[in-house]
């Protein structure tokens, strides 16, 4: 089952650079043709939040015009919570990004984080779309019948 957003057909295909930290020459492939970046932090550690910036700086150095949500993950805890709420929304207000705090072992907030992370890609992919088309029309000379020029004799 494949999620779907005004009538299209949406295959989410996430995967992880969790493993790759050293390996800096795959970053280079495995982002080309990226539409959407959920950059995850752990809510129970500083250190996860800190290394948000340098992750949303390397999307920006490797991506063309992508869509990034910051996603505060294990939020299903407050106990263990060491990453204010407040303070990871002030910087996602400065990075411009979407926050969501989630729980993946409580399935909270999981669905309405990917929801949004495919609207922003489909929504970009049609602004993209109707700047094509758009471009497509300029370029294009225009010919009609009804010309009121007159005809001359060589």
């Amino acid at each position: 089952h494949y999620p779907k957003h005004d009538d299209v057909n949406c295959l989410i295909n996430p995967g992880t650079t969790a493993v790759w930290k050293n390996q800096l020459s795959i970053y280079f492939i495995y982002y080309r043709g990226t539409h959407g970046v959920i950059v995850v932090y752990d809510v129970t550690s500083a250190e996860s939040f800190v290394n948000v910036k340098r992750w949303l700086h390397e999307i920006n150095q490797n991506c063309d015009d992508v869509c990034r949500i910051l996603v505060g993950n294990k939020n299903d805890d407050p106990n263990s919570k060491v990453v204010e709420t407040t303070d990871a929304q002030k910087f996602a207000e400065q990075m411009g990004i979407n926050l969501f705090e989630t729980s993946a072992k409580e399935n909270i907030n999981v669905e309405e984080m990917f929801n949004c992370i495919t609207e922003l890609v489909l929504r970009a992919k049609k602004e993209v779309l109707a700047k094509q088309q758009q471009q497509q029309q300029n370029d294009v000379v225009k010919l009609s019948k009804n010309s009121k020029r007159k005809k001359k004799c060589c």
